[in-house]
């Protein structure tokens, strides 16, 4: 029944919406058409074709597994990824064009592709233009939500009738090279866009949902990766102490900073879930959970290739955690993530995954912990006296006034633009190897530690006497009550 191996390299003619709607697709061979689908066609459906192609058509019947890969190979070779691309002007209007589409219910009408292409385009491009890390494209029973992620923020963009949702989701599917007959798995994949002088990769993701797939979109400008190791917004401190800590030939940090690294004299590979930055002179490797590439088997080849500096993603299990440990104490050094609160529970945690304290402290070099946190629009910020709840949270000094956001056009009325790093940085030195060889309590270490160096509290209210964060993001940040202490 397969005989159409010889028309992957043709282009399906049929508009998209009904091909999707009814598993069909039609090939143009010069002096006749060719028609195929996994399930026989009806009277209806065949005179519409008919109708379509204004011409009498061969059919034949074929496996679902070879229509769908014909069906996204069909799609994915035209020019939706090019239309995406393209730089819309600055006079259009989102929210009313998006108020001008409406599902067609003629079956054979191909006048829905180009709207639902320029509305991807337009999201897309708004959300650029916003500053957006992330677009989330939400089906619900009757409404699918447009959000946009900005500082950290989820803000709701775009509310359309339910009816565009599987159109619009299968063509971002189709764009980033999905399959598109797959609804119940989850998927990812990637899609690079050039809208005007902006090189931005979007990383896909779908989710099964009640209502239809959940997409987000998480938008990779290409210059980010470029920042220098001296514009992460570190306190000098801090950012001194880092950049002595990458010195070192072998030993484990417990942050990054492969730029700063990279050079020809050394080798340089890093395993990671997923890379969301190519740089130059990197050898880059991904997780793939599928094929049962894991970090510990990443981190395990990597180690036969020679390797000056390791960068593993981060440590989530006990093996990948003393792969990366006897690594350091074998004259490597280690850049790594351990997901926790503060720079202290990092100790304990690598200690509840089951890591002897003796190895610790003889592998860990630098910690840093970091929390982002929105900076205050420069336009619109005001200025007052703090408040009680303020003072007492913060150590504020009650005569020294303090900002608080505003809102304006500049920031999209939410008074904050851009965000900053509040970090603390703990370096193991003799003492800090003793205690944490002898199985010190967070306390202690915590206390020993912060006495010369500042705490990320102490970093948090410095931001707030300079004007540069309020204390109400701080608030949010750390979900703190009246009571609490960040």
């Amino acid at each position: 029944m397969n005989n159409y191996k010889d028309q992957e390299h043709l282009t399906n003619i049929l508009p998209y919406d009904f091909v999707k709607e009814n598993d069909v697709l039609a090939f143009n061979e010069g002096d006749s058409f060719s028609v195929i689908s996994p399930n026989s066609l009806s009277d209806n459906i065949y005179h519409e074709i008919q109708r379509f192609l204004k011409s009498n058509f061969s059919f034949s019947l074929c496996k679902s597994d070879y229509f769908n890969d014909l069906l996204t190979s069909s799609f994915s070779i035209n020019n939706d990824s090019t239309a995406l691309s393209e730089e819309l002007t600055d006079e259009f209007d989102l929210q009313s064009f998006a108020g001008s589409i409406s599902a067609t219910e003629d079956l054979l009408s191909g006048s829905n592709d180009t709207p639902i292409i320029k509305l991807i385009n337009g999201i897309i491009s708004q959300a650029v233009k916003n500053r957006a890390s992330d677009i989330h494209f939400e089906p619900y029973e009757e409404s699918l939500i447009v959000r946009f992620r900005v500082d950290g923020i989820l803000k709701e963009i775009l509310k359309q009738d339910s009816k565009i949702s599987s159109v619009l989701i299968s063509r971002i599917k189709i764009i980033s090279g999905l399959d598109i007959s797959e609804r119940r798995l989850p998927q990812d994949g990637r899609v690079s866009l050039s809208l005007g002088d902006k090189n931005i990769d979007v990383r896909v993701s779908t989710l099964p949902s009640s209502y239809g797939e959940r997409i987000v979109l998480r938008l990779l400008d290409k210059q980010a990766s470029q920042i220098n190791i001296d514009d992460l917004g570190l306190p000098s401190a801090i950012l001194k102490n880092y950049k002595s800590s990458l010195k070192n030939p072998e030993g484990i940090i417990l942050y990054s900073g492969l730029r700063y690294l990279s050079d020809s004299s050394q080798n340089i590979l890093t395993v990671e879930d997923p890379i969301e930055y190519t740089l130059t002179g990197i050898g880059q490797t991904q997780v793939n959970t599928k094929t049962g590439y894991t970090f510990a088997k990443g981190l395990r080849a990597i180690l036969r290739q020679d390797p000056d500096v390791v960068m593993v993603g981060e440590m989530r299990d006990v093996e990948t955690a003393q792969i990366g440990i006897q690594a350091s104490l074998t004259g490597h050094l280690v850049l790594s993530t351990v997901h926790t609160n503060s720079a202290v529970a990092a100790i304990t945690r690598l200690r509840d995954m089951g890591i002897e304290s003796f190895l610790l402290a003889s592998s860990l070099r630098t910690i840093i912990s970091q929390r982002l946190v929105r900076r205050l629009c420069l336009k619109c910020k005001k200025e007052e006296s703090p408040s009680k709840k303020s003072i007492a949270l913060f150590n504020l000094d009650s005569d020294k006034k303090v900002f608080i956001s505003s809102g304006c056009d500049a920031c999209s009325n939410t008074g904050y633009q851009g965000r900053i790093a509040i970090a603390e940085c703990i370096q193991v030195d003799k003492s800090l190897k003793e205690m944490i060889h002898n199985n010190a309590s967070e306390n202690l270490i915590s206390d020993h530690v912060f006495k010369n160096n500042q705490s990320i509290d102490e970093a948090s209210s410095d931001l707030i006497s300079k004007g540069i964060t309020s204390c109400e993001e701080l608030i949010r940040i750390n979900n703190l009550q009246e009571n609490a202490s960040i």
